[in-house]
């Protein structure tokens, strides 16, 4: 009797543990981002300490990667959140269907420009990233180069070679450069630039931070790039000056938002909630120039104080609209020069 009643025992027990442990089990959040790799863990701290019943789990490429991977699985979809991906693309997706709006909790504090127009919204910005270039003062002097000033001098035979820019069709740094000069300069003016400029490429890569990289160790004496990647590295102690041609600079939103079909819908707009609050905002701010929120943004010694009044006015409709027209153009007239993958 005395070993029934302790078998029983035990198997309340058993059974009541398992309950517990079930009751108070993480929820795991599939979080899809192109957010750069030296970001991604003070977010997720930040998120995972205010919101202590939910993990993430990160799925993190490059821009046009994330994107490409996000419509294959369109009908069968495995992320529950994308945290950090361009506007642009984000629109994309949007345009599918695949997309669940909801207005976070700090919504009216987002600035208008850099959150979806509709209400409630399927996307809503964090920050936003703009080009720069990366030139590399110790390498240019050795092979007598010219600091340039604008696009337009990108184009000058003395840079043959010696340029390094991301592939618009994996990076969304490099989308964001080639929709600018076609919005700038209109179509035709545009693809005569990068034709232009192609003769002087030695090589497009599929990240927006490598051509900075690159330069900064001396691979590439320049390379086109974002103000991120730009900044932490001169702050790094790369031998480079950043410039932020004249012309203008393109520029997307990093956003965040739900994706229809979610299992852990409560917990996805939890994040949601924590992307557009304060507390993420003054994270975003460590890392970039302009947030979504104002008030938040900090001078930066390396940036000009007009920082955000050189980004170009930016139609996110027409780049998202005419994104797989340009690039299969871009990609039938300048793939040759990509690094494999």
């Amino acid at each position: 009797m005395t070993a029934r009643l302790s078998l029983l025992a035990a198997a309340v027990t058993s059974a009541a543990m398992a309950f517990a442990t079930s009751a108070f089990a993480k929820t795991t959040l599939t979080v899809y981002t192109a957010l750069e790799a030296d970001q991604v863990k003070a977010y997720q701290e930040a998120f995972e300490k205010a919101n202590p019943d939910i993990e993430i789990k990160w799925v993190r490429d490059s821009t046009g990667v994330v994107t490409a991977k996000l419509l294959a699985e369109k009908n069968n979809p495995r992320a529950d959140v994308v945290w950090g991906l361009a506007a642009s693309s984000l629109a994309i997706l949007d345009k599918e269907g695949m997309l669940t709006p909801y207005a976070p909790a700090d919504l009216s504090k987002i600035g208008a420009t850099y959150r979806d127009k509709a209400n409630p919204p399927a996307w809503v910005g964090m920050d936003a990233w703009g080009a720069a270039i990366c030139f590399n003062t110790v390498e240019a002097q050795k092979q007598n180069l010219p600091k340039p000033t604008s696009w337009a001098d990108l184009t000058k035979p003395v840079y043959a070679g010696k340029i390094v820019m991301p592939n618009p069709a994996s990076s969304g740094t490099g989308y964001l450069d080639v929709s600018a000069w076609l919005q700038m300069l209109g179509e035709q003016k545009g693809w005569a630039y990068m034709d232009a400029l192609h003769q002087n490429i030695g090589q497009y890569t599929h990240s927006g931070s490598k051509p900075c990289k690159m330069a900064a160790s001396g691979e590439f004496p320049i390379g086109i790039a974002f103000e991120y990647r730009a900044v932490k590295s001169k702050k790094e102690g790369a031998p480079i000056d950043i410039v932020l041609p004249s012309e203008g600079l393109g520029w997307d939103v990093e956003a965040t938002g739900i994706m229809k079909g979610t299992k852990n819908l409560d917990a996805a707009k939890k994040l949601a909630d924590f992307s557009a609050s304060p507390a993420a905002m003054a994270l975003y701010e460590k890392n970039f120039a302009v947030v979504a929120t104002p008030g938040f943004s900090k001078p930066d010694p390396l940036l000009p104080a007009d920082y955000e009044k050189r980004l170009i006015k930016n139609d996110f409709t027409w780049a998202s609209a005419n994104r797989d027209r340009i690039l299969a153009e871009w990609t039938k007239r300048y793939d040759g020069k990509s690094e494999k993958k």
